[in-house]
């Protein structure tokens, strides 16, 4: 395993030059554009195709940011979705001038579909945006899969939109890929990885099939239409990404994360990490001071609230906090300061992890961090339900 640091932190407060002097929160910024031409079989992430309400959302994002953002200034924006390659051109500039900063982002990434992506959007992106970074789900490129996953394009679509994007002038591009798809052989998979890597993207997402229960393959699985991939197969799946990836110079540095040095998510490791990140749009969710709260999935609810009092509270106590933090710590790479847990849980941690060790399932880097070895990722679930409190 290679054991890259992430980007170097930024201070948690700047100072503004203005006659009062006030000092503002560097945060994190996830939007979530709800919208989607249709919904994929796999996906379980709030979406809707009332597009006639795009134009309202936009506003109440910026009435939210507003409400919610308080004395925060971004430093990273996230646009995700849904599908936020959707929305209309005008609208996604006025959804980017309503989270407005002075100060330089590190990092501006948009998700986007292959479909979306023409010689007109990928010109307005890199030209007249501040966004530096497309976020692009491919998939798969075998064409059957794509049909039955209900993706709307082609794998030579997303052939081509890689190369408009780099024509237009984008040189940080990560793209999303699924394995252990239903009928997916080891071999299809290593074509499809393969074809990726040709294509050399900055940063590759490579995510094991999740048969979520209220989605459509979730229902299919239930009535035994389609199978889940074998545990062995998944194994293999993932040992050849790994291998594939490593051989040209990508760095491992999450569960389902590989990039090129220098390109790691910086918006996306403050998920990993612990940072601060507040979460706008129906659907989104936000950690401020060790405080959690989301927006309720309801575009309709979202823009009748007017950006105000929509959210949730999540109630959290010692114990959920740490446990968060041994998670998301433990999927990545850096993996887990031992500085960094409570003394209410340390003896228990030092007992089950002292047998992890000596078993392999955990190990320490060279800067003395706990991290689950690159081998034993994929099945981290069972190392992590020894280690968390209950």
């Amino acid at each position: 395993m290679l054991f890259l640091p992430f980007q170097d932190s930024v201070p948690p407060t700047v100072a503004c030059n203005t006659p009062y002097q006030h000092r503002f929160l560097i945060m994190k910024v996830y939007i979530h554009v709800p919208f989607c031409h249709s919904k994929c079989a796999y996906c379980d992430f709030y979406s809707t195709p009332r597009n006639e309400m795009m134009e309202a959302y936009t506003d109440t994002v910026g009435k939210e940011w507003t409400s919610t953002g308080g004395n925060s200034v971004p430093d990273t924006i996230y646009i995700g979705g849904g599908t936020p390659s959707s929305l209309p051109l005008p609208l996604l500039d006025r959804l980017i001038a309503h989270i407005t900063t002075t100060l330089p982002l590190r990092e501006f990434t948009i998700e986007a579909n292959p479909e979306d992506i023409t010689s007109e959007w990928a010109e307005h992106i890199a030209c007249h945006t501040a966004i530096d970074r497309v976020s692009m789900g491919i998939q798969t490129f075998d064409e059957d899969s794509l049909r039955f996953l209900g993706r709307r394009h082609t794998g030579a679509q997303a052939v081509k939109a890689i190369e408009t994007l780099r024509n237009a002038g984008i040189r940080n591009l990560s793209c999303d890929l699924i394995y252990g798809l239903p009928g997916q052989t080891l071999e299809g998979w290593k074509s499809n990885i393969d074809k990726l890597i040709s294509l050399h993207p900055e940063h590759i997402s490579a995510y094991l099939l999740s048969f979520e229960p209220k989605t459509r393959l979730g229902v299919m699985l239930r009535k035994g239409t389609v199978e889940e991939a074998t545990d062995e197969l998944a194994e293999r799946m993932y040992a050849y990404l790994c291998d594939a990836t490593r051989a040209e110079g990508y760095c491992h540095y999450e569960i389902s994360n590989f990039a090129l040095p220098g390109h790691e998510a910086i918006h996306n490791s403050s998920y990993w990490d612990g940072s601060d990140y507040i979460g706008l749009g129906p659907g989104a969710h936000s950690m401020v001071n060790g405080v959690r709260w989301s927006n309720p999935s309801s575009l309709k609810g979202y823009i009748d609230s007017q950006g105000s009092g929509f959210r949730v509270i999540e109630d959290e106590d010692a114990k959920n906090r740490f446990n968060d933090v041994l998670i998301t710590s433990l999927r990545t790479s850096r993996g887990l300061d031992p500085d960094m847990i409570p003394e209410e849980f340390r003896k228990e941690f030092e007992q089950v992890s002292s047998r992890l060790i000596l078993s392999g399932n955990l190990i320490y880097t060279p800067q003395q961090r706990l991290v689950i070895p690159e081998d034993k990722w994929l099945t981290s679930n069972n190392i992590l339900l020894d280690l968390i409190v209950v």
